[in-house]
């Protein structure tokens, strides 16, 4: 999107009801906090995040596999 059409969409917000510029201030608050933030993933973490909620292994553990994966973690 275009500087220009970012400036036409937050003047068109200025029209919409105080409740919903509220809600988009709101929006926008918080994601300049997270441009604040001290941490970011790096280009590979995202696409291992993105490869994992795609393969959906996590949502087929078993109770057991899920705490043998911890004590490995912890080093038990």
């Amino acid at each position: 999107m275009s500087k220009p059409q970012v400036k036409d969409m937050l003047d068109r917000v200025l029209t919409w009801s105080s409740d919903r510029q509220d809600d988009a201030a709101e929006i926008l608050a918080l994601m300049e906090a997270q441009d604040q933030a001290g941490y970011h993933l790096t280009d590979e973490q995202v696409r291992e995040i993105e490869r994992r909620r795609r393969d959906g292994i996590a949502s087929h553990l078993t109770l057991d596999d899920f705490n043998a994966r911890i004590d490995r973690l912890l080093g038990e």
